[in-house]
C-alpha cells in the first residue's frame, strides 16, 4: 500500500537522520516538519532517526488532531504556530546544536558580527523569551522571535529555522549552528566587531541576487 507523502516523509527522515551526523540533534532531541496539502507531517516523539520509518512520520492537523500509530513531536505547537503566522514557511527545523544552545542559555541575541546573519533577515538572530518546552508560551514566544526572520534561538533550549524548503530550514540550521560556533570562538578572544547599518545595508542589497542564475555580475 502506498504511503501519502512518501516522498516528503522519507526526506524527514534523511534530514533527521544527517543531522546527528552533524551533531545538530543528537538521539531524539529536536524535531523537523513540512507542511502538508491539510496540515503538516512531522517527526515522531522518542524515536531514534537511524529507526524512523515512512509510516513512523505524523500527518496531523494545525489544531492538534494526529493520526498514525506513534505519537507526533512534543513541539508540534511550535511548528504549527509558526506555519499558522508564517505562509511563506513551508518547513521548520528544530535542533539542539552545541552553540546554539550555549548563546541561547546566555539569552543573547546573535548580532551582526558576519555578513551572514542578514541571510536570516535581519540585523541580528533573536533569542527568544523563556518559556517551557512543549509549551504554547513557547510556540507564541517562537512566532515573536521569528518576526521578519527565518531562525532564531530559544531560550535556555535551542534553535529554530525556517524556509521554503526543508532543504532550505535544514541548511540554516546548518548555518546558524556554525555563525554560534564562530561567534564564540571570537568572544574567546576579543570583542567582536560588529558591521554598521550602511555594512548591512549593502549586505542585504546583495542578497536580493544572491544565489540567482539569472543575475547579472558587475
Amino acid at each position: 500500500m502506498t504511503i501519502p507523502h512518501q516522498d516528503l516523509r522519507q526526506s524527514l527522515i534523511d534530514a533527521s537522520i544527517d543531522a546527528e551526523i552533524q551533531r545538530i540533534n543528537i538521539g531524539t532531541t529536536g524535531n523537523m516538519s513540512v507542511r502538508s496539502d491539510d496540515g503538516m507531517l512531522i517527526t515522531p516523539s522518542g524515536i531514534p532517526p537511524r529507526v524512523l520509518a515512512p509510516e513512523a512520520i505524523v500527518p496531523m492537523d494545525f489544531d492538534g488532531r494526529w493520526s498514525g500509530n506513534v505519537k507526533p513531536s512534543s513541539e508540534w505547537a511550535l511548528h504549527s504556530a509558526i506555519y499558522k503566522a508564517r505562509p511563506d514557511v513551508r518547513a521548520v527545523v528544530h535542533a539542539h546544536s552545541d552553540h546554539c544552545v550555549a548563546l541561547s542559555c546566555a539569552r543573547l541575541n546573535l548580532p551582526a558580527f558576519h555578513y551572514m546573519i542578514a541571510g536570516f533577515g535581519g540585523d541580528n538572530v533573536r533569542c527568544s523569551r523563556y518559556a517551557t518546552f512543549g509549551s504554547p508560551e513557547l510556540a507564541e514566544a517562537t512566532v515573536e522571535a521569528l518576526d521578519n526572520r527565518t531562525g532564531c534561538l530559544l531560550a535556555n533550549h535551542g534553535m529554530v529555522t525556517v524556509g521554503a524548503t526543508l532543504a532550505d530550514a535544514y541548511g540554516r540550521a546548518l548555518k546558524l549552528e556554525t555563525l554560534a560556533r564562530q561567534y564564540m570562538l571570537c568572544r574567546s578572544f576579543a570583542e567582536p566587531v560588529l558591521l554598521n547599518e550602511q555594512e548591512l545595508a549593502e549586505v542585504k542589497q546583495r542578497y536580493k541576487t544572491y544565489g540567482r542564475q539569472d543575475a547579472q555580475t558587475a
